[in-house]
């Protein structure tokens, strides 16, 4: 990766139901960089996230740009290929009676499982099974979905955002309602693609932050309250100013945990 730029964002807004969710929002991300985006419910976090994926589309104003892998416009199904999404947006495979193995494949279409005009090709089926050995779940490729754990299943969507090989992986609460152990497990199958994509991952747990992360931005109120390097953003005081509380912060071999 040579650190080319991929995201530019600038002024972006977005208004829902009347009130604003992203607030003159301004981001660039360089190719190969690992963000996380922390902050309290409601900061716009997720919302950034689909703003990036082009899920959501901020107000057209004078001074808005988006441009993602260098272009300003791009066919969703070309998009799908270059960015893998694990969030709750994919919610409705999680309990589905799809094999595990059809919702990794699936990926390749951006479908949920397959319709009559889709051609499977052997090549799609060994490109599945590849994805489902290096998140550790191609013994359980047969089960349906809804039959797998939590953890189970998260790895599984893992795989099917990865199944394109991405040049961007966007990870919204990607361990949510994971106990540690599990956190642990998705945390360490993150690890794996650190070296070949860019990663970008909203959380409020800061355990999930993998030590590859270089970069933390703080979101409140639909803002960008402060954006930098890890050792410089990440800190009791900064994280107290978001949280409005104060907050206590702990770090072992590289991994983040804070309490009130």
């Amino acid at each position: 990766m040579d650190g080319k730029e991929i995201i530019h964002i600038k002024n972006a807004y977005v208004r829902r139901d009347g009130e604003y969710i992203l607030s003159g929002v301004d981001l660039d991300v360089q190719e190969g960089g690992h963000i996380a985006v922390v902050g309290p419910n409601g900061a716009g976090k997720s919302t950034l996230l689909e703003v990036i994926a082009r899920n959501i589309y901020p107000l057209a104003l004078d001074e808005y740009e988006n441009r993602i892998f260098g272009r300003s416009r791009f066919l969703q199904s070309d998009l799908r290929k270059l960015i893998g999404v694990v969030s709750d947006r994919n919610s409705m495979f999680l309990d589905s009676t799809y094999k595990a193995r059809d919702i990794v494949c699936s990926g390749l279409y951006a479908s949920l499982g397959f319709d009559f005009h889709h051609r499977i090709e052997d090549s799609d089926w060994a490109l599945a099974d590849d994805e489902l050995k290096k998140v550790g779940m191609y013994e359980k490729r047969d089960r349906m979905m809804k039959t797998l754990s939590s953890g189970e299943k998260r790895r599984i969507m893992l795989a099917r955002a990865e199944i394109t090989r991405p040049r961007l992986l966007l990870l919204d609460e990607a361990s949510n309602a994971l106990d540690f152990p599990l956190r642990r497990d998705l945390r360490d199958t993150i690890r794996k693609y650190a070296s070949e994509e860019t990663i970008i991952m909203v959380t409020h747990e800061l355990s999930e932050i993998i030590p590859e992360i270089d970069r933390i931005i703080l979101m409140k109120d639909g803002r960008i309250v402060m954006d930098g390097p890890k050792q410089e953003v990440l800190t009791e005081a900064n994280l107290s100013m978001l949280y409005g509380m104060k907050v206590y912060l702990s770090e072992r071999d590289g991994i983040y945990s804070a309490y009130c």
